[in-house]
């Protein structure tokens, strides 16, 4: 138990030479910028910021999916040559209806319109749509409840996609963004100055599409034909403009977008470029409309209507308006990153001032400090040498704890450094276990050999047991705790792994160092 090779011992060496290594980051300023320089991180109750608890309108998800689902049931009804009337979507119910000519195209509709009934992805049995048809002739298209729970869990997914794009694209370092319940999710934003401006930015769904202007059609019309809108303006809501309905090129298209300035008149601009699907379609639209006004609608607001001049085939334009650099910054950030699949809504802001958070780091340091003297204290005290090397684990212990979470780029928080300073007392009772053995080994009349490997032999059964079984404990308070839960358990179980380290193999290897340099008569305990 007490042998070491030399190979063994210069690994044990390493191991801790290279958490030394890495927790410098931590400590002193990176000394050259070519340098892998990992810290760890300040949380929002550390280093203050700003939290925002967002909520996704699942009734635009709805009323999205029933207008695609009204577009498909046209679409199908034309292919199958069937006529009917009262066409809509009825939003408050979930559910598209439709009245056909002749009652007898009943079992028709049903064959034409059953194509569109789709399983729902890992529900086996389960339909996207409920179709309905009366022997009357009213057809019924129900989005399905399943349905609409996987669609509403697809919609959350994807605008924590796209908050994780926007929030990198401002530079802000390690957000925190988690889901809560089935529509909210959880944004912490650590050093914030200005929260204002990244709601700004979260809240803009930015869903931009290219249509053609209607110019005979007037923009104060309150009963517009069927297949015009009338929006308003994005630099003067009173003006308005009549706008086709149908969407010639998709933003989701969009390859890349910069802000920049227009050579000739210095304006602030927005450059973009489309992939080759939608280099395709404006090149078409482009071409086919030569004199005709194209307008830009981001969110439901026209923000320019140009003419065009001449087909712009290379897949690249500009949208130019009344940008200055801050706001064309933005619009670039948004459209690079991709529209969010419904607005989102903020029902919970807080803001952590930096005062707060030094005033948390020093407790928490001084406290991390209190404990620490108070366990080398007492150990010192009760076990004197073997006390020593305890503390001397125990010093590598936090070392390495720190460098483990500066390679995975932790965050720490306050529950983080609780669970630093838990791991730190419950560290020694290794120490207390194998101490207490060895004493009782000795005062059963044993060698001080044979005493220190009975000790360690007889001690690692239980260490091994209590620290297996708190590091499951800690594991599941990990898979179903809070994001505060889960910094306090990720603190905890890298603190167990280091204290299995310290506790069972560099305090063993000191001790047999120490034992083949004195070969003491009697042991220190």
């Amino acid at each position: 138990m007490l042998y070491f090779s030399r190979t063994k011992t210069a690994l044990i060496a390493l191991l801790c030479a290279v958490g030394v290594l890495l927790t410098l980051p931590n400590l002193i300023h990176r000394p050259a910028a070519w340098l892998p320089w990992q810290q760890i991180h300040l949380g929002l109750d550390l280093r203050g910021g700003s939290y925002l608890l967002m909520q996704v309108d699942m009734g635009t998800v709805v009323k999205e999916e029933l207008a695609d689902l009204v577009d498909q049931t046209r679409g199908a009804m034309r292919d199958a040559h069937l006529g009917y009337t009262g066409l809509a979507a009825q939003n408050d119910q979930s559910r598209v209806v439709l009245n056909l000519l002749s009652p007898t195209d009943a079992p028709a509709a049903q064959a034409a319109l059953q194509k569109l009934v789709q399983p729902v992805q890992n529900l086996a049995g389960v339909n996207n749509i409920d179709l309905a048809v009366s022997p009357a002739g009213q057809v019924t298209l129900t989005l399905s409840k399943p349905a609409l729970i996987a669609r509403a869990s697809q919609a959350v997914t994807q605008s924590i996609t796209i908050i994780q794009r926007r929030i990198d694209g401002t530079g802000v370092v390690d957000p925190q963004i988690s889901r809560q319940g089935t529509d909210k999710i959880v944004i912490q934003l650590p050093g914030i100055s200005d929260p204002d401006r990244i709601k700004q930015l979260l809240g803009e769904t930015a869903h931009m599409t290219f249509h053609m202007v209607a110019d005979d059609i007037s923009p104060t019309d309150p009963n517009p034909p069927p297949g015009i809108e009338i929006l308003p303006m994005q630099a003067d809501p009173n003006q308005k403009i009549a706008v086709f309905a149908h969407v010639d090129v998709d933003g989701a298209d969009l390859n890349n977008a910069q802000a920049g300035t227009n050579p000739q008149t210095g304006q602030w601009v927005v450059n973009f470029n489309f992939n080759s699907e939608g280099s395709r379609r404006f090149a078409q639209t482009t071409t086919a409309n030569v004199g005709k006004r194209f307008a830009v609608v981001l969110d439901n607001q026209v923000i320019t209507a140009p003419v065009i001049r001449e087909p712009i085939t290379g897949g690249s334009g500009e949208i130019s308006g009344s940008f200055d650099a801050h706001s064309a910054t933005d619009l670039a950030l948004l459209l690079r990153a991709g529209a969010l699949p419904a607005p989102l809504t903020v029902i919970e802001q807080q803001s952590v001032g930096p005062e707060l958070g030094a005033d948390s780091i020093r407790a928490g340091t001084l406290s991390l400090l209190a404990g620490f003297i108070l366990v080398v204290v007492f150990m010192a005290t009760a076990y004197g040498l073997f006390g020593w090397f305890a503390n001397l684990a125990l010093v590598m212990n936090l070392v390495l704890m720190l460098a483990i979470l500066s390679l995975m780029g932790a965050t720490l928080t306050l529950p983080g450094m609780a669970g630093i300073l838990l791991t730190l007392g419950m560290a020694v009772d290794a120490n207390v276990l194998i101490n207490e053995r060895v004493r009782e080994e000795v005062k059963n009349g044993r060698k001080p050999l044979a005493a220190l490997e009975a000790g360690y032999k007889r001690a690692y059964g239980t260490i091994i047991d209590s620290n297996v079984t708190t590091l499951l404990a800690h594991v599941m308070l990990f898979i179903f705790g809070s994001p505060p839960v889960r910094g306090f358990a990720v603190t905890i179980c890298v603190g167990i792994v280091t204290t299995l380290f310290t506790a069972t193999i560099l305090v063993r290897l000191l001790t047999a160092r120490w034992y083949i340099t004195r070969r003491p008569a009697t042991l220190p305990v």
